[in-house]
């Protein structure tokens, strides 16, 4: 005589899975194993880091806010032109994403037309392997903050021109980081850009000629929103370098001559080592301020949207 051995039933299983958190259910207790490792080093690295430096800046209440926000010109100030750690991020989020996305955009679509297209990948994508450290040690023998030296300073001399102190000039300091950030980045821009080309159908290409459109034309009716989605990304990954910048520019000029390149994660480093950590934590609540609502937008715009590559 057998025994009958008693199975637990569908609806006693989704009985189960219905008494779950909301957000566990749907995930197996196998994924739970191999994620919950990652989820605890988070917890720990993360979320508990985040939790302290946010209660650290509150420890004077408010006042590190108002002081940060209305009452710090190293921050931010108010005249005109409007100057500031807090203003040089933007000029950063302008020039440098915008720089970074139309130069990729115009090497990836030139180099699909020439047979060296490998090469010249290869030589625009080279500085990403760079270090933002080294990136920034580089730089200064190209500018040096010495008007009378410098790599650029003797081509111009070539041409009777200056010498010009690239980094010494509160007038040319952002321009010339800005120009330097540019050179480590454009290459992921070109990379990017370039599989998303690959994707789109050479049919369609081949159909708006026919019809009688120019490549002008083309470029600015077919590939560029076609390629709207890939482009988005690279804003906001740049966006996001932009926000937590600090090596190259520490590297280069420690935020100086003066506040004139100073940025949000230099200024933070700078409270930090003067031992005002509230303040300082003040500073990476408004850095962390800034970065959700760009991440926010990243992850619905992957949810809406495919990727075309």
């Amino acid at each position: 005589m057998t025994t009958a051995t008693a199975t637990p039933t569908t609806s006693t299983t989704d009985a189960a899975r219905s008494q779950s958190p909301k957000f566990l259910r749907g995930v197996s207790p196998t994924a739970l194993i191999f994620i919950g490792p990652a989820v605890a080093l988070l917890a720990v690295f993360m979320v508990y880091p985040a939790i302290q430096t946010i209660v650290l800046s509150f420890e004077n209440g408010l006042g590190n806010y108002i002081q940060l926000l209305t009452r710090d010109p190293r921050f931010i100030r108010f005249s005109f032109p409007p100057s500031g750690a807090l203003f040089n991020n933007i000029l950063w989020l302008i020039f440098y994403t915008g720089g970074c996305i139309v130069i990729g955009l115009i090497v990836a679509v030139m180099a699909t037309r020439v047979r060296y297209e490998r090469i010249v990948k290869a030589i625009v994508f080279l500085p990403m392997a760079i270090a933002a450290t080294a990136l920034g040690v580089i730089w200064r023998f190209v500018y040096s903050p010495d008007a009378d030296t410098g790599l650029l300073n003797a081509i111009l001399g070539v041409a009777n021109v200056g010498p010009v102190s690239w980094l010494g000039s509160a007038g040319f300091v952002n321009t010339a980081l800005i120009v330097a950030g540019i050179w480590g980045s454009a290459g992921f821009a070109v990379v990017i850009l370039s599989a998303a080309l690959k994707g789109i159908s050479s049919e369609i290409l081949e159909a708006a000629r026919v019809d009688g459109a120019s490549e002008g034309q083309i470029f600015r009716r077919i590939i560029i929103p076609m390629l709207s989605l890939p482009i988005s990304v690279i804003a906001v990954t740049l966006t996001i370098n932009v926000v937590k910048l600090f090596d190259l520019v520490y590297v280069m000029t420690e935020g100086g001559p003066g506040n004139a390149s100073n940025v949000i994660g230099v200024q933070m480093y700078q409270q930090f080592s003067a031992r005002n950590f509230d303040y300082s934590a003040t500073v990476a609540v408004v850095m962390l301020l800034v970065l959700i609502p760009v991440m926010v937008f990243n992850i619905r715009r992957f949810r809406s949207e495919r990727v075309v590559a």
